[in-house]
């Protein structure tokens, strides 16, 4: 089942933070200037073995990424889906949470330039909107709310997608690390502060609830998944606020 919580009311590098405009389309440049402030956090945290290099997609696929939020981020919404961690060929390609990079293209409508990261490994390498590999998860989940939604105005409407950590952890020999993997300490200030930047995330976006996109694009690998889905977002509330 998707897992969801209730809750109550609520690149450009770390040198372009911008100040605050409680003006209209403030929503999406306070979003952006969060995701500044927290990427200047993280930068300053340090990262042993097994961690080889590290992805920042924010930074590199600023462009796209910033498309994304100015374009689908203009005001207050009813629920946030979280993406946990960016995938080699997901988030870390084009920008994008959850990233699918026909997905992105053709019924997001978003582009831009993605940059080479200052450290690549050549499994994977950063091909931006240009990678020829699919995501899988990411194209289940941007398909299944595309045939359930029909235009994306009408999900981010009422939603967005975001992703919690924005850090792709590879190993030397290009294998995705997840948090879990990281040393004790090092997993503890990387989720204290990603954990308190989502705080501060959805107070901004005034989202009663948070969907986890790991636990919905899971169901989508079991028979009558697309039905199981359904059933549990009516069950949040969100099915009639996304139907055609």
């Amino acid at each position: 089942m998707p897992q969801a919580f209730l809750l109550g009311s609520t690149h450009e590098p770390a040198g372009a933070l911008m100040e605050l405009q409680p003006s209209l389309g403030s929503v999406a440049e306070s979003f952006l200037e969060e995701e500044l402030r927290l990427n200047a956090e993280l930068s300053q945290l340090q990262f042993s073995e097994p961690v080889g290099i590290i992805y920042n997609a924010v930074e590199y696929a600023w462009e796209p990424h910033r498309n994304y939020v100015t374009c689908y981020c203009r005001g207050p919404k009813e629920a946030l889906f979280l993406g946990m961690n960016p995938g080699p060929f997901g988030m870390a390609q084009p920008g994008v949470p959850c990233g699918e990079v026909s997905m992105d293209w053709d019924w997001l409508g978003i582009g831009g330039i993605v940059l080479t990261p200052p450290q690549e490994h050549p499994k994977p390498p950063v091909l931006g909107l240009e990678c020829p590999r699919s995501e899988v998860n990411g194209a289940r989940f941007w398909g299944f709310f595309r045939n359930l939604c029909g235009q994306s105005d009408v999900f981010f409407h009422h939603c967005f997608v975001h992703s919690l950590r924005p850090l792709l952890f590879l190993a030397p020999n290009g294998r995705s690390l997840t948090p879990a993997e990281l040393p004790a300490k090092q997993q503890e200030q990387l989720l204290g502060i990603c954990d308190a930047g989502l705080c501060q995330q959805v107070q901004l976006l005034g989202v009663r609830l948070v969907v986890g996109v790991g636990r919905l694009a899971e169901q989508q690998t079991n028979k009558g998944w697309e039905a199981v889905v359904k059933e549990r977002l009516n069950e949040l509330g969100l099915l009639p606020l996304l139907s055609k």
